[in-house]
């Protein structure tokens, strides 16, 4: 006795179709799993047969062998329980084969026969509304996540017994169906805003520029300065994203099984906070079976760094590919996947190892080559994709007793989009999409000055000791400066404000 189940697994991001195929045969009572199984689809017979035995249903005394195809992928997860289960019920006979080959049946099984929630339920129903099928038969609690693609039928299970009945048209299931226009009215919303900031008009000022143009941004400044509070605050102002940025988003947090319960889709940006103690595999992702890493669940948002000098230095130079290309590629011996990971890179760090550099209110003990060794843990390739640095005080005792409220995150926005609407405009056919994209090439046509900011730029270089590499990021920097201004050319004014975001690249003073 044969039948075939289709049901489909996650590779990377994507989703491919799996055929699970069950043989009965003569013989003593086995079960057999095939087609590279991972731990939790070995484990699954023991469930599959507790089911089907607590819903009433026979379970065959013979020889069972599972195929799952292709045989050559590995397969991970326990969404293959309810298949294999349909699979046996219809290799005897209970369920009748005719809807088999119009729907992906995917579920873990609860040794009652109730079917639990699974990873990845999203790009699986991208895969099989790409690949023509009808739709989903799945787990209630990810019907919503999966109902967010159009054009295929998402029907909710709560028991294999649901399945069963609805397989031989003795039940009808409702498909379920999402209101997007609606999500994105109502999800739309952060917990935090600009205006709880107390001071740091400056530092705000900074963020709205590195918004403004996608700048990658580092803070500096002693403890307790305000510099996670503001980087918290950063995806708040960062314009809004359309449906494919957050479908693209949402499929990396399914994979992850990151997607917050009653939701369907993320729709605000993004914000990661990875603790400094992480591992190279944990922040660019990695694993026996690639998972995406903390530059991937990003993506589309912010990615914070705090105390940035106490990351280990192979795991800040694993970033410099993401920041270059906005991709990951993590290869292995018998594979190799690519994530997508555009986002901006917050960082924040002490000026010092005491902290208290150039504080006055604090006196800082450590000597300017501690400090230069401090600096250095933080790599010049890796500074080279940090377009603004900006100096963040200890907040004073007059701002902080104040009860005037800050300007609102709204206020901000409302600036920012205007800049990256004439960005787009730009840009336009060009494959980017903000100024910190630039090239080159792009710089030269977009960032020409006069002779006046020749003048002024040649003056900052020679007098706060500025890097080479700092020339080309105060241009495109000064050209976000120059678009929140509404202005086509780049002032001298625009100029001096970003000679002021490159504090890291002046020479220390003893």
């Amino acid at each position: 006795m044969l039948a075939k189940v289709l049901s489909s697994a996650v590779f990377g991001i994507d989703a491919y179709v799996v055929e699970v195929e069950i043989d009965i045969a003569q013989g003593l009572p086995a079960f057999a799993t095939v087609g590279l199984p991972e731990g939790a689809v070995k484990e699954s017979k023991d469930r599959v047969k507790a089911a089907v035995k607590n819903c009433g249903y026979d379970f065959p005394s013979r020889r069972i062998t599972v195929n799952l195809a292709p045989a050559d992928i590995k397969k991970e997860g326990a969404a293959f329980d309810l298949p294999m289960a349909i699979g046996i019920l219809a290799a005897t006979e209970i369920v009748q084969k005719g809807k088999l080959h119009q729907y992906f049946i995917l579920g873990e099984l609860s040794l009652d026969g109730q079917v639990k929630p699974i990873r990845g339920t999203l790009p699986i129903a991208v895969a099989a509304r790409d690949a023509g099928y009808r739709g989903l038969l799945l787990p209630r609690d990810n019907s919503k996540e999966a109902a967010v693609v159009k054009g295929i039928e998402i029907l909710p299970l709560d028991t294999l017994s649901d399945c069963v009945q609805f397989l031989n048209g003795n039940l009808c299931i409702a498909p379920v169906t999402v209101d997007l226009d609606g999500i994105f009215k109502t999800e739309l919303n952060y917990p935090v805003d600009f205006n709880d900031v107390k001071g740091q008009e400056h530092v705000k000022r900074c963020l709205e520029v590195a918004a403004a143009g996608g700048h990658n941004i580092i803070m500096i400044g002693p403890p307790g300065s305000g510099k996670t509070m503001l980087a918290k605050r950063l995806p708040t102002i960062l314009p809004d994203m359309n449906f494919e940025e957050s479908l693209e988003t949402t499929k990396i947090h399914s994979v992850m099984g990151l997607i917050p319960p009653n939701s369907s889709l993320i729709v605000t940006r993004p914000f990661r906070n990875p603790h400094h103690t992480i591992s190279d595999a944990g922040l660019i992702g990695g694993g026996q079976i690639p998972k995406p890493g903390e530059v991937s669940l990003s993506h589309n948002g912010v990615l914070f760094l705090d105390e940035l000098p106490e990351f280990k230095k192979n795991v800040l130079e694993v970033m410099r590919q993401p920041l270059e290309e906005e991709k990951v590629t993590i290869s292995r011996v018998a594979t190799s996947l690519t994530y997508p990971a555009r986002f901006m890179l917050v960082a924040a760090m002490n000026p010092c190892p005491c902290g208290y550099y150039s504080d006055p209110n604090n006196e800082c003990n450590c000597t300017i080559p501690q400090i230069q060794r401090y600096r250095s843990k933080i790599s010049g390739p890796l500074m080279d994709r940090i377009d603004i640095h900006i100096e963040v005080p200890a907040v004073k005792y007059r701002d902080l007793a104040s009860r005037e409220a800050g300007e609102p995150s709204r206020e901000m926005k409302r600036r920012i989009d205007a800049a990256r609407r004439i960005q787009l405009n730009r840009f336009k056919g060009l494959k980017i999409y903000c100024n910190a994209q630039m090239t080159n090439r792009h710089i030269k046509k977009f960032c020409q000055i006069d002779d006046p900011s020749q003048k002024l730029l040649e003056m900052a270089i020679d007098k706060f000791g500025l890097s080479a590499r700092a020339y080309t990021r105060i241009l495109k920097v000064s050209r976000t400066i120059a678009d929140l201004e509404a202005q086509d050319n780049i002032q001298p004014a625009h100029l001096s404000e970003a000679i002021q975001y490159r504090s890291l690249d002046r020479n220390l003073v003893a």
